[in-house]
């Protein structure tokens, strides 16, 4: 777990240094996160040919038609970067941190979620590489990853709920 928080901690460093953005979190407990910025989301994203849209072209928090990741936990930008990286996949993230989406604790707001647009490559992927875990409350088929990430199948996206970063 050290060894984990240690690495979760260098990694927010460099950051900081790469991007010149401030990286905003907390390290009170076990279960701290660390939230970064829009800015240094869509750079990481960018770094990696990971693209993303919103049905109101733009990256307002509290717009429901928009795609933001403000407040995105950085585990879960990296999640995307291990996804991106490991499947050879095109990815287009639909929905971040904005308002809108279902609430609780690992939730879109609380930065725990991505929504991807769906096409062949990321299905396969997803579906050959994980375990079918059973259907979710709502119906939606879910597959857990290797490292215990939850992607569910909700018809036209994969709805992605990052525990952690994947394997970063």
């Amino acid at each position: 777990m050290k060894a984990l928080k240690a690495r979760s901690a260098l990694t927010a460093l460099a950051l900081v240094a790469a991007s010149g953005v401030a990286v905003v979190g907390t390290a009170t407990d076990a279960f701290a996160v660390t939230r970064i910025s829009h800015s240094t989301a869509t750079g990481m994203f960018r770094a990696v040919g990971i693209t993303w849209s919103s049905s109101g072209n733009c990256s307002d928090r509290y717009n429901a038609t928009c795609t933001s990741f403000e407040q995105l936990n950085l585990a879960t930008a990296q999640g995307a970067q291990t996804l991106k990286q490991a499947s050879g996949c095109a990815l287009d993230i639909t929905g971040g941190t904005e308002t809108g989406h279902a609430s609780g604790t690992y939730s879109h707001w609380n930065g725990y979620k991505l929504d991807y647009g769906k096409n062949t490559c990321v299905t396969s992927y997803i579906k050959n590489s994980f375990s079918y875990i059973g259907l979710r409350g709502d119906g939606a088929p879910q597959y857990r990853s290797g490292s215990g990430n939850i992607y569910a199948d909700e018809g036209n996206h994969w709805d992605v709920l990052y525990y952690n970063c994947g394997g970063c």
